[in-house]
């Protein structure tokens, strides 16, 4: 099977990152591959490093007529089996041919935008029963989860970033953004005296969360990382991941605290809510709550046992369900049956 994949995005966010992984993950499987990227995408160097095919364009806007004949020249040429496009401006981007198009959603988006789209996967099993229940047919939405880097990380030094050897860590991860509600977690923090924060992540709110961190007398205590390509190394050093977010389709982040074994304490928002198994694989509480989200995780720093079941319970759910080779086994059995072509090359 030929599949050629279509990402119009340049950002860092969990989406761009796991097509990235997933990228990498089916060419080691043997999965022949074309790449139709944003000219100034990140993961281009490492795509080209493990010898993926790329074409760069331009992806001006959703719909974008160039960029979609210069796609549509691109799968002539290639000639593939099916087409995994990514996000609404993927889709838009790709006019129909003699392969199967496939939509991939992180999130709740308009269906306008994949209406050439023969197959949609959702990576939440709610945002698949958002599609059936937006018209779409039931026999042709699929839940396929993502997976998250499971490669062993040491531990970024306390010394490095300004924090004292022995006192508690939060870490959050994530864009800098209103959906994330680091402004709860800040909340939170005042309620939790001598607790430090580490966020990584940057976006329009940087400003606004710093300024809120002075008021709230929290500010030696927080620490503003920027954007970190090293998350693995920033939990190994940590104590909790803290997931407060508003509005988080699938939750990333939980994944990745589960893979670095740290206890997770999140909102209740549609992802974590549904990943995590509250009191087994980590903690959730309702969103909004900034004092619910303080004692949560106060429990957690205050009960080495029960910090230590989470974490264990995290991690082997995240075994069963969301590694790296389960998930990249489902797309491949998924692949040869919308295709009725072997998706990967023989071993």
């Amino acid at each position: 099977m030929r599949l050629l994949q279509v990402m119009a995005s340049n950002k860092q966010g969990g989406a761009e990152l796991f097509f990235s992984r997933l990228c990498r993950a089916l060419a080691t499987a043997g999965v022949q591959q074309q790449v139709a990227l944003r000219h100034d995408a990140d993961c281009r160097a490492e795509l080209q490093r493990d010898g993926i095919p790329i074409e760069e364009l331009p992806f001006l806007f959703s719909g974008d007529p160039f960029t979609r004949w210069q796609v549509g020249r691109l799968a002539r040429r290639f000639a593939p089996d099916a087409v995994l496009s990514w996000m609404s401006r993927g889709a838009a981007a790709c006019p129909r041919g003699a392969f199967v198009h496939i939509g991939r959603l992180g999130g709740y988006y308009d269906l306008k935008y994949y209406r050439t789209c023969d197959h949609l996967i959702g990576n939440t099993e709610d945002i698949v029963r958002y599609l059936v229940d937006r018209g779409w047919p039931a026999e042709r939405a699929h839940y396929l989860p993502n997976f998250v880097e499971e490669s062993p990380a040491e531990p970024v030094s306390r010394q490095s970033l300004d924090t004292p050897e022995r006192v508690p860590v939060l870490l959050a991860l994530g864009r800098l953004h209103s959906d994330k509600a680091f402004d709860v977690l800040l909340n939170a923090l005042a309620l939790l005296p001598g607790v430090y924060l580490w966020l990584a992540g940057d976006g329009p709110l940087k400003d606004r969360l710093t300024a809120q961190s002075d008021a709230l007398g929290v500010a030696p205590r927080v620490r503003f990382l920027g954007w970190r390509p090293d998350s693995g190394a920033l939990l190994e050093a940590a104590d909790i991941l803290v997931c407060p977010s508003r509005i988080e389709p699938l939750g990333n982040v939980v994944l990745e605290g589960w893979v670095h074994r740290r206890p997770v304490v999140a909102a209740a928002s549609s992802g974590p809510k549904v990943l995590i198994e509250h009191g087994r694989s980590g903690l959730v509480v309702p969103m909004e709550d900034a004092p619910a989200l303080a004692e949560a995780i106060r429990a957690v720093l205050n009960d080495g046992r029960l910090a230590a079941s989470l974490a264990q319970g995290g991690y082997d759910r995240y075994r069963s369900r969301f590694s790296r080779d389960a998930v990249v086994g489902r797309y491949l059995q998924f692949f040869e049956k919308v295709t009725g072509k072997c998706a990967a090359l023989p071993a």
